[in-house]
């Protein structure tokens, strides 16, 4: 396996994962603060990885792999952490949503590809979009800094759901004749 500077940047976003965790624990006034900037460097390197893996043509199998697991793997942890943290079944339900589509889009994807058909689920405008609602409302809703950014939070966090349905259904759609062929 040959490592790249690109695939250092996902490997430290999988790093990162523990030290995100134990920040949005510590018992400091501090902690919501240091808790959404690991989350925005975890942001920026995944926009940055695969840039630079593009740009300098340096895309591994095991890039490719391990980039998307990173993210999915940091944006569910972050979910799960603001649903807890709110305690509430109107964080807790777009949050469960979210981690659902995640887990059926892969899943389709997976499948796709072992028919041949992965380039029919390629990534679309509006899960682009949903991606970045989804990652401002999670700076937002981790660091809380005050009422005003918090309610900013959870509108955006809706914003994710809707597009979330609208990105699933995209696909299903795309590949609805190769999944209910008999």
């Amino acid at each position: 396996m040959q490592f790249n500077i690109p695939t250092c940047l996902t490997l430290f976003r999988v790093v990162l994962i523990p030290f995100f965790v134990l920040a949005f624990y510590l018992p400091f006034v501090w902690a919501p603060m240091a808790c959404a900037l690991i989350f925005v460097v975890a942001a920026i390197t995944d926009w940055f990885d695969g840039f630079l893996a593009r740009r300098w043509k340096q895309t591994t199998r095991f890039g490719a792999f391990l980039d998307p697991v990173a993210d999915k793997v940091m944006v569910a942890i972050a979910l799960v952490l603001v649903a807890e943290y709110f305690h509430a079944w109107w964080i807790t339900l777009p949050a469960a949503t979210m981690i659902a589509r995640e887990i059926i889009i892969s899943a389709l994807r997976e499948w796709m590809a072992e028919v041949g058909k992965r380039s029919s689920v390629a990534v679309s405008w509006v899960g682009k979009v949903k991606t970045t609602a989804q990652m401002l409302s999670l700076v937002a809703l981790l660091w809380r800094p005050d009422p005003t950014l918090e309610f900013v939070g959870i509108i955006a966090l809706y914003i994710a759901a809707v597009l979330t349905f609208w990105s699933m259904f995209q696909y299903l759609h795309a590949a609805r004749k190769d999944l209910l062929e008999p």
